[in-house]
């Protein structure tokens, strides 16, 4: 394998573990609360987990001995949805766990996701392959996949391959939609008389996948940190330069965590926040008229230069348009092989009169055509709309043009504009993962261990008081049904782990909100720089401002 210097350097990281993982795992034993609910449709989903709803929550304690942890396992693990930074260290360090708890124990890992349970394509991880891997990004170890188990036949066939390996365990590392399907599998192996337990691990670079015990997804830090970097790059270059407005659509679909996250560290002049816009029935147009007040007053100033923030999932979030997302979901659901087959751009406009709402057809017909046309793509496995495809970034300097022009006409705006648009994704999604992360992913991956060796099953691994040195972390695992409501999916009402959006009244949102004026007109610009993974800890350990402001005192 070729590898760079610092990838070299980087295999030779020790992880930081909380104290009640770091010494013998003999003396680990779990400690149980008391009987959980979950968040909403409480009826509805205890009759669907009939054998795992209500499970308390587990924290980890030091005391006597833990007979249970020196069992030989055999445990499969599946890297599912999008990459994330930190997805190698969760599997070293549930490798590391096993180990340590005996040698003889058998991690498998399966391949390109969970098409690999099914399939029952997996490699043996060995010491020397886990090697490779340790502290580096990407999910290459095994590759990744998004299909969903949930046909009866793919349910039969997960517990076929768990009777063929005689599975202890399996470990599905995801996001909300993985870990829901983790959920299904422990609930579906119970009824179906199997003992392999089932273990999730909380990843997804948009932070939508926590509460008070997950207190962030893995990856966020890492990816947040990336961007940051990417975008403080772009402040100083168009400080520089004083002429361009640079509109940078980001990661984050259901979710603005990414993108107010980016904010704090890097100080733009304007930063959409999905949630906000939703809250106050923010139209397209009123956006709009926001971005151009900024553009105005700094142009005013001498300052025709800028940067705004879009999170990639905002049209789903305005009024108008997420009312137009929801009709198009519901008709495509039902008549999907009808559509398809339509491939003339006007015929797929005029195909939906009397199906959509006029009001909703009106602004489909109205978008410019390459926007309307990513509203048209083909749907996301869940049947919606692809929202990262639409290019809300260019939708949105289109607007700003045009209103700009009638301003000037006016003669309310004297201002030079001239805009670059970006999206920062995929080039988060892989990074080396901080020392947060890495540490943060390692404990994961040694508590899925725990939690498997103490028979528990259904459950989320989970380390929190985060902002805490990392000998200080709490390590312990979260019944999954707690975090589950139902949601409409492909037409139906399904259970989900409901995903947790930005709190309009918490820390993050308020430190955001009181500076943001000043933002707007005055040139206010962080730079953060890259991630520093060698130095003082202040510099190399610290996490996101998020994280630091919703645990301050």
């Amino acid at each position: 394998m070729n590898v760079s210097t610092l990838q070299k350097v980087r295999y030779g990281y020790k992880p930081k573990l909380p104290l009640t993982l770091s010494g013998s795992t003999e003396g680990i034993t779990v400690e149980f609360g008391s009987p959980t609910e979950a968040i909403s449709d409480r009826e509805e989903i205890k009759e669907i987990f009939k054998n795992t709803y209500g499970k308390p929550i587990a924290s980890f304690i030091i005391k006597g001995k833990n007979d249970k942890i020196r069992r030989e396992l055999k445990v499969g693990v599946i890297l599912s949805g999008g990459q994330a930074p930190g997805g190698h260290n969760v599997i070293a360090g549930l490798f590391d766990g096993l180990k340590k708890g005996n040698p003889g124990s058998v991690l498998y890992g399966f391949k390109r996701g969970p098409s690999g349970l099914l399939d029952n394509k997996t490699v043996i991880l060995t010491e020397e392959i886990i090697d490779n891997y340790r502290n580096t990004g990407g999910f290459d170890i095994i590759g990744s996949g998004r299909t969903k188990i949930e046909t009866p036949d793919q349910f039969a066939s997960s517990l076929e391959t768990a009777k063929k390996l005689n599975l202890d365990a399996v470990v599905v590392i995801g996001g909300d939609d993985s870990n829901t399907n983790a959920a299904l599998l422990a609930e579906y192996f119970i009824s179906n008389g199997s003992s392999t337990q089932v273990i999730g691990c909380p990843k997804t670079i948009d932070g939508d996948l926590k509460n008070e015990h997950i207190e962030t997804s893995f990856g966020f830090d890492t990816a947040c940190k990336t961007y940051s970097e990417l975008i403080g790059n772009l402040c100083r270059d168009t400080n520089s330069a004083k002429k361009y407005w640079h509109f940078v659509k980001l990661m984050g679909r259901a979710a603005s965590h990414i993108a107010l996250e980016c904010a704090l560290q890097t100080q733009p002049n304007i930063c959409l926040i999905s949630e906000e816009v939703e809250a106050k029935n923010l139209s397209l147009d009123k956006i709009v008229e926001q971005i151009c007040a900024s553009i105005v007053k700094r142009a005013e100033n001498g300052d025709n230069f800028g940067i705004v923030l879009i999170p990639e999932g905002l049209v789903e979030f305005i009024p108008e348009i997420k009312k137009l997302i929801e009709e198009l979901n519901d008709t495509m659901a039902g008549e999907d092989g009808a559509f398809s087959s339509i491939t003339n751009f006007n015929d797929r406009l005029n195909w939906f009169s009397g199906r959509l709402s006029d009001i909703s057809l009106g602004i489909l017909k109205t978008l410019p055509a390459e926007i309307a046309q990513q509203f048209l793509m083909d749907r996301d496995p869940h049947g919606n709309v692809q929202v990262s495809r639409i290019e809300t970034e260019k939708l949105l300097v289109g607007m700003v043009e045009k209103k700009l022009s009638i301003l000037k006409e006016r003669k309310q705006y004297n201002g030079k504009f001239s805009a670059l648009t970006h999206f920062f994704g995929y080039e988060g999604r892989c990074a080396f993962p901080s020392n947060f992360d890495a540490d943060y992913c390692y404990s994961l991956g040694y508590s899925a261990f725990v939690l498997i060796a103490s028979g528990l099953t259904g459950y989320l691994s989970s380390v929190k008081n985060l902002t805490a040195p990392a000998d200080k972390w709490i390590a312990g695992g979260v019944p999954l049904t707690m975090m589950m409501n139902l949601e409409q999916r492909h037409g139906s009402k399904k259970p989900v782990i409901r995903k947790a959006l930005v709190d309009l009244n918490g820390k993050p949102f308020k430190t955001f909100e009181s500076n943001r004026g000043q933002w707007a007109e005055k040139t206010s610009f962080l730079v953060p720089g890259p991630i520093q993974y060698f130095g003082p800890s202040e510099v190399c350990d610290n996490t996101t401002v998020t994280l630091s402001l919703e645990h301050c005192s």
